[in-house]
């Protein structure tokens, strides 16, 4: 695993295309019981080079119902972006992840990780690349539906503040999805 993480450090694949430059997040160790796979770090992130330190992941940590102590134990929670570097800015917010990244480094990461009880795909990026087959579903859909991914996937929209008005308009998000999330996560980490 760490000869992996020091390729993936050093990884330059994409570097025309990145307007801050490489800055691979990824926080991983062989004993993660939960992988969280995500879209892209943000510009918060590309510069502390720290996973979901920012809103997005507060709210993250919210929602599993988990400290942030335990949600940054890698030998607890895998945090495994589908783009690993900030992909840059577009018209209405950040470019999505760059294609490039997770064929190229997910199925070697996830190959190692030998005690995984739980894969969170949040938002539409990682659930569009992982659920093939189920490609035509809406976000919402998938999310309302969340019980047929299980065991292996919990499906979550993106914990962005940008999706608060998605959560006013499902309610049953956070009485039904979220309580079942927080189980799921209190499960797969006992």
């Amino acid at each position: 695993m760490k000869e992996l993480l020091k390729e993936i450090a050093a990884c330059r694949r994409c570097v025309p295309h990145l307007a801050l430059g490489p800055n691979p997040v990824v926080s991983v160790a062989k004993e993660s019981k939960v992988v969280i796979i995500g879209q892209a770090p943000g510009t918060v992130v590309h510069k502390s080079g720290i996973p979901w330190e920012d809103k997005s992941g507060d709210t993250l940590r919210d929602w599993m119902g988990i400290a942030r102590e335990r949600f940054y134990d890698p030998k607890e929670v895998a945090l495994i972006p589908m783009g690993f570097c900030y992909p840059g800015k577009g018209k209405s917010g950040d470019l999505p992840p760059r294609k490039e990244c997770a064929p190229l480094w997910h199925p070697l990461l996830l190959s190692q990780l030998k005690q995984v009880q739980l894969i969170l795909l949040v938002g539409k990026y990682a659930q569009d690349y992982y659920l093939q087959e189920e490609v035509k579903k809406t976000l919402t859909e998938r999310v309302k539906k969340h019980e047929d991914y299980l065991p292996k996937f919990f499906v979550l929209p993106h914990p962005s503040p940008r999706n608060n008005i998605w959560q006013a308009k499902h309610p049953w998000f956070k009485t039904t999805v979220l309580p079942h999330l927080k189980t799921c996560i209190a499960k797969a980490l006992a």
